[in-house]
């Protein structure tokens, strides 16, 4: 702040300016953009120094003082130290930065209203005032911790600590209260951390102040990468020049402040503390349709797995935000078919009201044609960073309404449950359509008999986490139909164990032992995951080892992966297991010596200081050495927060009749089946049918081509965090994060019965752009610093039996390939007048690729297979 020094005259008996004199200072501003381990000689941003002539007009000795303050010699530099060549500042004068007339607004003299040691009014003649020059302050001679009124960067609590010499006021900027609010991610682990600190120290001689210094800096990280960090660093330095003390104009009389500043100057207008946001034109920036004409080559579908796709997608959503309505129509109504799905997961993470008027005016959910741009406008919902109500209260609307297809209202209520989780936990679940959602979706289950509107209903709800959809889906877990059990059990794994009850608990345990009727393996073995992860009790645990080897041939295998498993990657309940473990009746050699080829492993795909990222995969056989189940998961961690980055799900039924063998227990007249379940970042999407039948099974098998079947592909907006930093000196800095992601998951199933062999794939291929920038944007100056990283990945997971002899072979691959990683650094800083600055850094390096590691018995199986097929 230009002047937060007058809170030094300031003590609880009154200001210390006396009449007829004027105090004379030096002050200057400086504000650096650069990363957090960046020198300030590389800092982008700019220097103001002035010189200070502060005098006394008009006293009233009940609401205290108003000071006139003059300024000149206002200087405008570069904050980085560079050569000649690269400093735009360079021969340039205040008044050609400037411009004439502002600058002689500035050298006019203004007034503040000081009461009590605070800044109330400022009365200028230019809005720059705001932007330059501006700043209020209190000024305590104890120690102490007071809520400021609020100033330039908000209302805040400030703690002052004085000596004789000396006064330090630190301002806790993290409890600044201000009108402006951004948003960001809803989870952490995909989210931007920031940290901030002011403090101003005033050193004091013989009741004068002889300096000021204040620094306030703002650091901004994403949370999964802290390298890719800013630093925003605001100095304010104020020192006494010589002789500064000078004889100065008298007071004037007056009846009130506001009359006595007519008096003198009737230009003068009045403006608050806080200032005014100065919004600054883009002088030659490009329109929507300028940017969809650059970037739209990048976004074809051949283009998807390269970083450049999420780079243009980026760029587009920039200025899809600031585009109207009509211009956003006139794209997406001038684009080619091969690049509009891409379009329209730009323009739905836009997440403005115009975005969202316009795409849901370009799409006709009554038609059965483009059902893929349906789809994608629904998941890139789905994901969306800060999902509005007006967002749900669309989707709530359009599922009440005419949809031509069922896949397409059965994904509508689907991601109504994600919308409803994301305003939940950002504290909107009472708002009128929240309420509305929640009542349909709990109701949902019970209001219709139809099978697939059934399982509907659950995965949404398995999205929404209500803690009322607890007793909703204990009660379909026990379901007769295989299918709503599974949903239902894996949405109750989704939840916090402090949720799942003890009433909870006691119907998994019927589940899983089978006291009142026989179940499914999948389903057993889903009620055992759920128990194993939610706080199990001494009896609990018992009794699953106790169980194994009176299971099914194939599920005594998977229980006894499962607990090794628990043991080895030392999962919360791994204590309990070692304690029941000491008990030879659970733990003993015929128990924990079962075969077959079902296995549970977990491992480690990455950790770092920032994030740990784990997987898992657990597969399920049946008898016969057909898949039931395969379930892979991989998770995301950190700030002690948990992301549920990716769940994909492989079930198989009813095949056993291809192979003549014998169905398990449970199993006999199940409908041959095989579809595919995607999870993608806390958001269930719905499932994919390979098919469904035996005519339909026979049909693919003789049509099958080997050709995966896509699950979700798209562009999805990861990281989105906006947010303004008010500084002290009434500058602004716009912090804008975001991280986009190309996707393209997929998978699928042969079966060859002439080499009694089956193959089951998930393919998984993207690429990610994170972008990092803050600005700090005048109307006479801007300077910024961007940030960034940048990678492409592949990770294939590949499961192989044969089925030619028993017991069969099981081999599974999970390859990651050799990728490249690029981290990225720029600095500008631009004029007026044109003249630019501008640096750029990037550092690449390649991460060797790999083959996860998995338990010893496949690696055994895998040499065996491959043996055979050589």
């Amino acid at each position: 702040t230009f002047y937060t020094f007058l809170f030094l005259y300031c003590a609880s008996a009154g200001p210390q300016i006396d009449n007829d004199k004027l105090y004379k200072y030096s002050y200057s501003a400086e504000v650096g953009l650069n990363r957090p381990t960046g020198s300030t000689r590389g800092n982008a941003g700019f220097r103001i120094s002035s010189d200070v002539d502060i005098s006394l007009v008009w006293r009233n000795s009940e609401i205290q003082d108003e000071q006139l303050l003059r300024i000149s010699n206002v200087q405008v530099e570069s904050a980085g130290k560079r050569s000649r060549k690269h400093n735009i500042f360079q021969g340039s004068s205040a008044e050609s930065i400037l411009g004439k007339v502002r600058l002689e607004a500035l050298q006019r003299p203004f007034m503040v209203l000081w009461k009590m040691g605070k800044v109330i009014i400022h009365f200028i003649i230019d809005l720059t005032f705001c932007v330059i020059l501006h700043g209020c302050g209190q000024y305590a001679n104890d120690a102490a911790k007071v809520r400021e009124d609020a100033d330039a960067s908000g209302k805040c609590l400030v703690e002052y600590k004085a000596t004789k010499d000396q006064v330090v006021r630190i301002k806790h900027l993290d409890t600044c209260k201000t009108q402006e609010m951004g948003f960001t991610t809803h989870s952490p682990v995909l989210g931007v951390s920031g940290k901030s600190a002011s403090e101003t120290v005033i050193t004091l001689e013989n009741g004068i102040i002889k300096s000021s210094d204040v620094e306030e800096t703002h650091t901004l990280s994403v949370n999964a990468h802290h390298k890719a960090a800013t630093k925003v660093l605001s100095r304010y330095q104020r020192n006494v020049k010589t002789n500064h003390i000078e004889v100065g104009p008298a007071e004037v009389a007056g009846k009130d402040a506001a009359s006595v500043v007519k008096s003198l100057d009737d230009k003068l207008m009045s403006v608050g503390v806080m200032g005014e946001k100065v919004k600054t034109k883009c002088k030659g920036c490009p329109n929507l349709m300028d940017t969809w004409k650059a970037v739209r080559s990048q976004l074809e579908l051949d283009s998807l797995s390269k970083a450049e796709a999420p780079k243009s997608f980026l760029m587009l959503l920039h200025s899809l935000r600031k585009a109207s309505k009509s211009e956003i129509l006139t794209v997406l109504r001038n684009c080619s078919k091969t690049v509009l799905p891409q379009l329209v997961d730009a323009v739905t993470s836009a997440q403005t009201s115009s975005s969202l008027a316009a795409i849901l005016e370009f799409l006709d959910f009554s038609k059965k044609e483009g059902l893929m741009l349906q789809e994608r406008f629904l998941y890139a919902c789905g994901f969306a960073s800060h999902p509005t109500e007006n967002m749900l209260h669309s989707l709530l609307e359009l599922s009440q309404g005419k949809i031509g297809s069922t896949d397409i209202k059965e994904s509508t209520v689907i991601i109504m449950g994600a919308l409803l989780r994301k305003l939940c936990l950002k504290g909107a679940c009472e708002v009128p359509t929240v309420v509305k959602v929640k009542e349909m979706l709990l109701a949902g289950p019970d209001s219709t008999q139809v099978e697939s509107e059934i399982q509907m209903y659950l995965l949404a709800l398995k999205n929404a986490l209500l803690p009322e959809g607890v007793p909703v889906l204990a009660k379909y877990a026990e379901s007769e139909v295989g299918a709503f059990s599974t949903i239902a059990i894996t949405a109750l794994q989704r939840y916090n164990p402090e949720l799942i009850t003890p009433e909870v608990k006691k119907m998994l345990n019927r589940i899983y032992h089978q006291n009142q009727r026989i179940y499914e393996k999948n389903v057993r073995a889903a009620a055992a995951d759920v128990i194993m992860s939610s706080s199990p009790s001494y009896m609990e645990v018992k009794n699953l080892l106790l169980s194994i080897g009176h299971l099914p041939h194939e599920m005594n295998k998977y229980m006894l992966s499962k607990v090794q498993d628990i043991l080895r990657f030392e999962m919360p309940a791994c204590k309990l297991v070692r304690q029941v473990m000491k008990d030879m009746v659970s733990h003993n050699y015929d128990r924990f010596s079962k075969t077959g080829s079902s296995s549970a492993f977990s491992g480690f795909m990455a950790r770092t200081a920032d994030v740990t990222c784990t997987y898992n995969l657990d597969i399920l056989y049946s008898g016969s050495g057909t898949l039931r189940r395969s379930n892979m998961n991989i998770y995301g961690q950190s700030n002690n927060a948990l992301l549920h980055g990716l769940q994909v799900t492989i079930e198989a039924q009813g095949l056993e009749s291809l192979i003549a063998a014998t169905p398990d227990e449970g199993e006999e007249d199940l409908e041959s089946f095989a579809g595919m379940s995607a999870l993608l970042f806390d958001v269930q999407l719905r499932p994919v049918t390979f098919f469904k039948g035996y005519s339909d099974l026979m049909s693919k098998m003789f049509s099958m081509s080997g050709d995966p079947i896509n699950v979700v592909k798209g562009l999805i907006l990861l990281t989105d965090h906006s947010q303004v930093i008010p500084l002290q000196s009434g500058l602004r800095a716009n912090a804008e994060f975001q991280g986009g992601l190309a996707i393209d998951i997929s998978g699928g199933m042969e079966i060859s019965l002439w080499y009694r062999e089956s193959k089951t794939s998930v393919n998984n291929r993207g690429a990610l752009v994170v972008i990092g920038n803050v600005t700090v944007d005048t109307d006479f100056v801007s300077a910024g610093v961007e940030v960034g990283f940048e990678t492409e990945a592949t990770l294939d997971f590949i499961t192989t039996v044969q089925f030619s002899e028993y017991p069969f072979l099981v081999c599974m691959q999970m390859d990651k390939t050799t990728f490249p990683f690029r981290e990225m650094v720029s600095k500008q800083e631009k004029l007026p007048s044109g003249q630019t600055f501008f640096s750029k850094k990037s550092r690449d390096q390649l991460v060797p690729g790999s083959e996860f590691p998995l338990h010893q018995e496949n690696s055994n199986m895998c040499k065996k297979v491959f043996e055979q097929a050589w």
